[in-house]
């Protein structure tokens, strides 16, 4: 719980907005008789978010009282909030935001797109569940993804089942742990998405390295710093980096630059 501060009078207005502009039956009651005031009342807002009458009025005119991350989460669904709105809502109250339900994504914005293939690197694009949703052609060079049907693009499969890409990683037994605690984090996010769980089974059944690791438990790692890739003969090294694109959509970009000697990256 914590206590409302300077951000008193900014949440009650917001509230009020976001009361207004909603009918009844947008939250499934009966119209009923003409109303004075549009939207909805206090009394439906605090009956569907399961609170008292009174507390709620008080939330609204911007009283100093303190409001959980359960409630507004109830508060959210009940004014119909978006990702966005809901962000706002919680910082006005001043409480950080549980983590939003992951989805995978399959579509990938023309903008990103285009961003993608006017950059002068190898880049791609992931979702939660590691598809890759696009691609340039200097990263289908390197990574050889243009090889795979699109059903069967997905980053996480190829590092484990593919030769080619494995042989390519340099060190990939000590690479492939790192992306695998990368890829923890998004599979936290989207747990409850039957895709990526299936992405999870698929994988323990035909990659004993797979199956050992990812009962390990690794703490994530980092999402950037230097890969070396076997390019011919040679292993260079690469820089690489993610990028979120699209925060509500959970994409990212993955760009990889051949490090410059002199350059320094953590790793």
């Amino acid at each position: 719980m914590r206590t409302l501060n300077r951000t008193r009078t900014d949440l009650a207005a917001f509230l009020r907005a976001q009361r207004e502009r909603l009918s009844p039956v947008d939250v499934g009651l009966p119209s009923g008789t003409r109303r004075r005031t549009p939207g909805l009342r206090r009394e439906e807002v605090a009956a569907l978010a399961g609170v008292g009458l009174t507390w709620y009025t008080w939330l609204e005119q911007g009283r100093d009282i303190g409001v959980s991350s359960t409630f507004l989460d109830n508060l959210a669904r009940v004014l119909k909030l978006d990702a966005a709105e809901r962000r706002h809502l919680f910082m006005l109250a001043h409480e950080r935001p549980p983590a939003e339900p992951g989805k995978t994504w399959c579509v990938l914005p023309p903008l990103v797109r285009r961003l993608m293939h006017d950059l002068p690197h190898p880049a791609f694009v992931l979702n939660l569940r590691w598809d890759v949703l696009g691609f340039n052609a200097l990263a289908d060079e390197l990574f050889n993804f243009g090889c795979h049907i699109p059903e069967q693009r997905n980053l996480l499969w190829l590092l484990f089942t593919d030769n080619t890409l494995q042989r390519r990683i340099v060190d990939w037994n000590e690479q492939a742990p790192l992306m695998l605690s990368s890829f923890r984090r998004d599979f936290t996010r989207a747990s409850q998405n039957t895709d990526i769980a299936e992405l999870v089974n698929e994988l323990e059944y035909v990659s004993p390295e797979f199956k050992g690791w990812w009962r390990q438990h690794q703490v994530p790692a980092k999402c950037n710093g230097v890969r070396h890739l076997l390019i011919g003969e040679q292993a260079l090294p690469f820089e690489f980096t993610s990028l979120t694109v699209d925060e509500d959509r959970h994409l990212r970009l993955i760009v990889y630059a051949r490090q410059i000697e002199g350059s320094e990256c953590p790793n």
